[in-house]
């Protein structure tokens, strides 16, 4: 089963209502993916020389100020931590090696779940319903973003293991299905340094994005490499900084489709949550080709 929601907005028109919208499909997508849900929001990028990170804390009550102070005197400048519900978003003046080496030392207590220049993931255990009131989805805009309500079949329903993946800078996957080669391809990817936190088959998916991009491919070139490295069946929908990518494998049993009006892009399990975002009904609908990759963005694939 599994539910994936994804938007890429065209124009400024809507950026405020990426969340309202996001949640809107994803509660449509509830049924597909009761066991936990999670997002990928790009928004507010940081400036120059800084980088964002986003931060899951299993304590009950996290001291998320605490730590913002820590980083502004550690790196000369952090943004207040942008709390929501489990997690926290910071701001910090350093590149994003310097952030994660520093977090890995001090706070091996913390889940650091993205990095980057404009990416934040949520994801949480839990109901699709309860994870979109609990964070605050309505309330975040920005110019894309991906969603995911899972069903769990191969590995545990915790925070760690729920959708999205981030295994690169800005990057983030989310999956429907399931690869029967995960477990050879994660020996492989660990020898050029991919790291993983999970025995998720997603994240080894993503982490084969990123070490094929290291590798100096484009996100195009990288997700049809998919078809020949990656054995199973699989809908991928693959955020950047940019915007976002779709993949179905070459048999396409997993259900997709997508729409487009003038003003966003849509990506959904299925149509019911496409017929929550306004002017679907004025929208051009198709089910994805197998194989075929489809983008959208400013520089996503060139």
């Amino acid at each position: 089963m599994c539910g994936i929601a994804g938007l890429y907005m065209k124009t400024d028109a809507l950026q405020e209502e990426l969340g309202l919208m996001l949640a809107r499909m994803l509660e449509q997508l509830s049924d597909r993916g009761p066991d936990s849900a999670g997002v990928a929001f790009y928004r507010d990028p940081a400036p120059d020389g800084w980088c964002k990170v986003s931060l899951h804390s299993p304590a009950e009550q996290p001291d998320w100020k605490r730590l913002a102070i820590q980083l502004a005197q550690g790196f000369g400048g952090a943004s207040p931590p942008q709390v929501r519900a489990s997690h926290a978003t910071v701001t910090i003046a350093a590149d994003a090696e310097e952030a994660e080496r520093w977090l890995s030392e001090m706070h091996p207590e913390l889940t650091l779940m993205s990095t980057g220049s404009s990416i934040e993931i949520y994801k949480e255990a839990g109901q699709p319903r309860d994870f979109v009131q609990r964070f605050a989805l309505h309330e975040l805009g920005g110019s894309h973003a991906l969603g995911h309500t899972r069903m769990a079949t191969e590995s545990r329903v915790t925070t760690d293991h729920s959708h999205p993946f981030s295994t690169g800078l800005d990057l983030c996957l989310v999956h429907n299905g399931s690869l029967s080669n995960h477990n050879r391809l994660r020996r492989e990817l660990r020898r050029p340094g991919i790291r993983f936190r999970t025995d998720s088959d997603t994240e080894v998916a993503a982490g084969y994005l990123t070490w094929r991009l290291h590798e100096g491919a484009t996100l195009e070139q990288a997700l049809e490499g998919c078809l020949e490295d990656l054995d199973g069946f699989y809908t991928f929908a693959v955020g950047t900084a940019d915007g976002f990518a779709v993949l179905r494998d070459p048999i396409a049993c997993k259900p997709a489709v997508m729409a487009e009006t003038e003003d966003w892009v849509a990506i959904a399990s299925e149509y019911r949550a496409i017929a929550t975002l306004p002017g679907a009904e004025e929208a051009v609908n198709w089910e994805p080709e197998p194989g075929h990759v489809y983008s959208w963005g400013r520089t996503l694939v060139a």
